[in-house]
């Protein structure tokens, strides 16, 4: 030891600036000569940028009997392009800095591209050429074909998956695309060859009913001249954009338990139709849904979770389906969570009791003042990327949105009062019009839920 102390040097505590106000980022819109809308937004240091391109080609528009041909178009637009083999062009991504995804959902199909801004204009020629002129070699279709039948028998082994195909089957008419699997069946996708994605593309891709969304740090970059030179290339016929029809879907009360003997745990999905985002009642339904199961403070996890251990945790949830501004969209409204198989029928009740005590007592304004911080207080952290902003605007084309819906949602939620998100809530789950699957032993969880008087059961294999 020395005894000679090293010297430090401290620097000064950083002081916090003014907070200022925070709101959802307006886009600006704009039209290039080839028919493409284009949504960009400005975000100051948000080097990567980020792209949603969303296609006029909607899971209604697959031809009968090749349900999947959207899905195989999407995930074969990255492997090469007239001038680029797959190899090439996974190669001219990375050497981009980029990446790049597609994926079908019954409204279109979108595709993804995340690029640093020193590269934008070398990202938006790659995704450009992939959407103008895809390669669909015939070897590359048939790995994805043969990639999809290997992935369905494993969403078949999925409990949750097959609850979802079941809920979706039994609410909505056969007829109706929402009622089979999003990206097609075994059957149905053995039939999808290189002629008939190419069929799809030509008949259903093109820019001028495509949409654009561009998000980042735009500062010192010519847009206009970068989109002229890459997305303004691409050509195409014109069309009218592709109109859904109404959501219709039969949530007379019913239970169907799809039957996995010896199952220990049973997979729960309880799910009906209801408003969507062009309804007045949406913020109040999104408030009050949260409040019954957004969190593992909700009323559902406190008794099923908490109180009686049944599960590791149950939620409730909205997922849009189809969205249109006529009002004829709905959105799936849910219940979600898992149980061991002992606990499924006491599980159930419990969850019974906690709607019906819902609807006679109320929220209480401690959990509307909760639910109100978590949604609303977080949202700065939420849209912290580039690429959450352009998913949430994309989101906005894709449902036939103004531009500001997502910034008037956050002040309708702060306005929303605790009588209001209870009866949107209340009206979103009523008890007695609920669709319930269950995915576990039929030969133990029938008997004892049919004795709950929740709906007929039907047991299916």
């Amino acid at each position: 030891m020395t005894g000679i102390e090293p010297a430090m040097t401290f620097h000064p505590r950083p002081q916090a600036g003014t907070p200022t106000p925070w709101a959802f980022p307006a886009p600006e819109r704009t039209t290039l000569d080839n028919g493409l809308t284009v949504l960009h937004c400005h975000r100051p240091g948000q080097e990567l940028i980020a792209v949603e391109v969303l296609l006029d080609a909607p899971l209604a528009a697959e031809p009968a009997g090749l349900d999947g041909v959207a899905t195989i178009l999407a995930r074969a637009l990255n492997q090469g392009t007239d001038t680029l083999t797959a190899e090439e062009f996974a190669g001219e991504l990375e050497r981009a800095g980029a990446t790049m995804d597609a994926h079908a959902d019954h409204p279109c199909v979108r595709v993804s591209l995340e690029v640093p801004a020193s590269r934008l204009e070398r990202g938006l020629t790659l995704l450009a050429d992939a959407l103008r002129a895809p390669a669909l070699p015939e070897h590359e279709i048939e790995r994805l074909v043969a990639n999809r039948l290997d992935e369905i028998v494993h969403e078949l082994a999925n409990p949750a998956r097959r609850a979802a195909l079941a809920l979706y089957g039994e609410l909505f008419d056969g007829a109706d695309r929402l009622s089979r699997p999003r990206a097609g069946s075994a059957e149905t996708v053995r039939g999808i060859d290189r002629a008939a994605v190419q069929a799809f593309y030509a008949a259903h891709v093109r820019p001028a009913t495509a949409t654009a969304v561009v998000v980042g740090d735009l500062d010192g970059v010519d847009l206009p001249g970068v989109l002229d030179r890459t997305l303004g290339a691409w050509t195409g016929d014109k069309a009218e954009p592709s109109t859904s029809a109404p959501v219709t879907a039969d949530d007379a009360a019913r239970v169907i338990v799809v039957d996995r003997p010896g199952s220990v745990q049973t997979q729960l999905l309880i799910g009906r139709v209801g408003p969507d985002r062009h309804d007045d009642v949406w913020a109040a339904q999104v408030l009050g849904t949260y409040c019954l199961g957004g969190t593992l403070t909700s009323r559902l996890d406190k008794v099923l979770r908490e109180e009686k251990g049944y599960t590791y945790g149950v939620r409730a949830l909205s997922q849009p389906l189809r969205s249109a501004p006529d009002g004829s969209g709905r959105v799936l409204l849910a219940i979600t969570g898992s149980v061991d198989t002992p606990s499924t029928a006491p599980a159930l009740a419990d969850a019974w009791t906690v709607l019906r005590t819902l609807a006679a007592e109320g929220l209480t304004d401690a959990e509307r003042d909760v639910a109100v911080q978590n949604l609303v207080g977080v949202a700065p952290l939420r849209y912290e990327t580039s690429a959450a902003v352009a998913g949430t605007l994309a989101d906005q084309v894709e449902q036939g949105l103004p531009d500001d819906f997502q910034a008037q949602v956050y002040r309708r939620l702060a306005d929303t009062g605790t009588a209001e998100a209870t009866a949107a809530v209340v009206a979103a789950f009523p008890p007695d019009r609920l669709v319930t699957v269950l995915v576990g032993d039929a030969s133990q969880i029938a008997g004892p839920v049919g004795e709950l008087g929740i709906g007929e059961v039907t047991v299916v294999r």
